[in-house]
């Protein structure tokens, strides 16, 4: 029996159905503008730090990630050689179903046809340890997917190297390390780096929750806007004091050296156990590429 929910409406009228094949060609165009396209607030990022670096050195890389933004734009052609694991952030409406087959299902076809038709580097192994063979299709992606009221479909797709990815760190501090503790692991986790995660980079800070949850945290971060601030006072000042340390290690572009060692620091929080302290930190590179649509 329908449950009845207003005049002549009911939940199953409520409800909006999404097309399978929708959903894929988005995905598909999100994965070639991701490859291809440097985001707006990465490029004036970039022409930022040239404006006042003061290292000729760091001038050039500078001017080298301009060109080759230009030049990957206009050719479609990838930005790197290493187009990344596929990593989506979906937010699904609770009103909102795909029609033809789940949503993860639909995002991995996206995938493998978006990179197939791009002509992308297919990165990805079937096994981590033993067989490590390549799937050929760049899937499966990694999806993190929430549910949220309404009923639309929101995906940001944020494709992650392994140079960058495998500069992160995690740290499990003690509630006593308190702020403190937090710039120095996160400090040292970027100046550790070097130029392994082709700086300058953007710092993605994970703080409380769990193991995992910090982790999260730390990759969720990396999808905010360069320029935007955290919302919270004391968060905000903590991202400016993280990020003038980094800055001041002299790591710089393609860690040679220089006045920029990363763009941004970005936190997010949760809240954690009383005898824990979980810090995350997840870098992206200067191509900081991500791409999103919503249904």
């Amino acid at each position: 029996m329908k449950i009845q929910i207003a005049k002549n409406r009911t939940i199953h009228d409520m409800i909006r159905h999404i097309p399978f094949d929708d959903v894929v060609n988005a995905v598909t165009a999100c994965c070639l503008q991701a490859a291809t396209q440097l985001p707006d607030d990465v490029i004036t990022a970039i022409r930022a730090a040239l404006a006042k670096e003061t290292s000729p050195l760091a001038q050039d890389f500078l001017k080298q990630y301009l060109e080759n933004a230009r030049i990957a734009a206009e050719t479609k052609l990838p930005l790197c050689q290493d187009t990344g694991f596929a990593v989506y952030f979906v937010e699904i409406g609770a009103m909102c179903v795909i029609d033809g087959g789940t949503i993860a299902e639909a995002i991995t076809a996206g995938t493998e046809r978006g990179y197939e038709l791009g002509f992308l580097r297919k990165s990805i192994v079937d096994d981590p340890v033993f067989k490590r063979v390549n799937t050929r299709t760049n899937t499966p992606p990694i999806i993190h997917l929430t549910q949220v009221p309404g009923d639309k479909l929101s995906v940001i797709l944020a494709p992650k190297g392994g140079g960058s990815e495998n500069m992160s760190a995690l740290k499990m501090l003690t509630p006593s390390a308190g702020e403190a503790g937090i710039i120095d692991f996160v400090v040292e986790s970027v100046v550790k780096a070097g130029g392994n995660p082709c700086p300058p980079t953007i710092v993605g800070v994970g703080i409380g929750g769990t193991f995992e949850k910090a982790a999260f945290l730390a990759k969720k971060a990396l999808i905010r806007p360069l320029g935007s601030v955290n919302e919270e006072l004391e968060y905000k000042e903590l991202e400016a004091k993280i990020l003038n340390e980094i800055n001041a290690s002299g790591v710089g572009a393609q860690g040679l050296g220089g006045d920029t060692t990363s763009f941004a620091v970005h936190i997010e929080h949760f809240p954690c156990h009383i005898a824990s302290l979980p810090v995350a930190v997840n870098l992206n590179c200067h191509a900081a590429r991500h791409a999103g649509f919503e249904l």
